[in-house]
């Protein structure tokens, strides 16, 4: 019987490597992770970048993965599964939050909700389940598009509809905003799709560390912002708390 093919085993290995991190990584971090030449290294990011599995940061020449793979990544994962191991901590997160929690996944450019808790009062509320949202003026939608899991190409290529003076429609401020968003790990709406709504939101992850879809906040700017308009901290922690439970749910590392 035929040995395993060693290319393929390095780029497997490099692609466990830019799923497994929070960050972009540079070829010499990768060379020097794997214990490769980064001769040998550069040779194996170019191939992947070439069938879209590996992107390359135009700015800084660091590597993520592609949304090719993050496509294929996210087939596995049926949207019932996604939901049925989300439903139990998105009931705790509203009862410990106070707020209204929303589940989305990526659907034909927007995000579909496919899960939503009343935030628990006795106020009117409307059921959100089915809706779709805009992607880069939701809190939901932008975690998708940060990580890859819905095409930021496409969305760029398209003319960015502002619903409120606030709506980010200039696409390289919608890009800086994708990166901070990367680099903290959540993401917010203030009064971009919806005057006087605000949401945070924080991505779901499956095997492999890749983001299938993102559980978010959503309510009233006073409740969700402080007075400087800045989501609460209390309520962000509440919400990656409940991200990572259901991450490990669905297989992912402890991250």
């Amino acid at each position: 019987m035929a040995g395993p093919v060693q290319s393929i085993e390095r780029a497997a290995a490099i692609l466990r490597l830019l799923a497994g991190g929070p960050r972009r990584l540079g070829l010499g971090e990768v060379a020097a992770s794997l214990g490769l030449a980064k001769g040998t290294a550069h040779g194996i990011l170019r191939t992947l970048q070439h069938v879209d599995f590996v992107e390359q940061d135009a700015a800084t020449g660091k590597y993520q993965l592609g949304a090719a793979l993050l496509h294929l990544g996210t087939s596995y994962l049926d949207v019932n599964e996604l939901r049925s191991r989300s439903i139990n901590w998105a009931d705790a997160l509203a009862a410990r939050s106070g707020e209204a929690v929303r589940l989305g996944t990526p659907l034909e450019g927007k995000v579909l909700v496919v899960h939503h808790v009343f935030r628990p009062d006795d106020t009117l509320q409307t059921l959100d389940v089915g809706s779709l949202l805009p992607l880069h003026a939701s809190s939901l939608g932008k975690v998708l598009l940060a990580f890859g899991t819905a095409p930021l190409q496409s969305a760029l290529e398209s003319a960015l509809e502002a619903y409120t003076r606030h709506t980010l429609i200039v696409p390289e401020q919608l890009t800086r905003a994708l990166a901070e968003i990367r680099e903290l790990g959540w993401a917010a709406e203030v009064q971009e799709m919806s005057m006087g709504e605000a949401g945070i939101a924080s991505p779901i992850r499956g095997h492999g560390g890749l983001v299938v879809g993102a559980i978010g906040l959503s309510g009233p700017v006073e409740r969700i912002c402080d007075s400087q308009g800045r989501p609460r901290p209390s309520l962000i922690i509440l919400l990656r708390e409940a991200a990572r439970a259901i991450s490990r749910d669905l297989g992912a590392a402890r991250w």
